[in-house]
């Protein structure tokens, strides 16, 4: 009898641990977690720069937050004599490789989108800005966040969006 209690608890302490079916297909809790950043496809309306091996790291919290930093030149050179004494061509390449944003998320299953809405970031003027993404799972560890903008203020149709990001999760 006092097996068959130890067996229970354990069974239970399981289905606990255990993610939920509704987890594995609720996109909201698919996203949680750290990404990297396995490849760019096309060119983003907005930002209109090249991508050279780019890296890049997004992490979504069970609590709504997001941050994400992307460096779109594989070949980042240091400043050489060091950040304080960078020249201002060292500073300005250092600044048009690289973004990085956070701030909150939300998830519209419906739209099939997720929005950052950006808090602040290297760019000011991005600032209370919502970058809109549409998303696709690639089985478990992949999503691709394809961008809405048209570069012009307003959306594409999502059969004309071609700037796409594979992210991989990290486990």
């Amino acid at each position: 009898m006092r097996h068959l209690g130890l067996i229970s608890v354990l069974y239970l302490l399981c289905l606990t641990l255990t993610p939920s079916a509704q987890s594995q297909t609720d996109p909201a809790k698919r996203l949680v977690g750290a990404w990297r950043l396995v490849s760019v496809e096309g060119t983003s309306p907005v930002f209109k720069f090249a991508f050279d091996h780019p890296h890049g790291l997004i992490i979504y919290d069970s609590s709504g937050r997001m941050s994400v930093q992307q460096a779109n030149i594989g070949d980042r050179k240091p400043f050489a004599k060091g950040p304080a004494d960078g020249t201002i061509e060292e500073k300005a390449a250092a600044f048009d490789s690289y973004g990085a944003y956070y701030g909150t998320y939300t998830v519209d299953t419906k739209a099939g989108t997720v929005t950052h809405h950006i808090e602040d970031g290297m760019n000011p003027a991005q600032r209370g800005r919502d970058n809109v993404r549409w998303y696709e799972f690639q089985g478990n560890d992949h999503v691709v966040l394809i961008a809405t903008e048209d570069g012009k203020g307003g959306m594409l149709a999502r059969k004309d969006a071609t700037y796409k990001l594979t992210w991989e999760r990290i486990k």
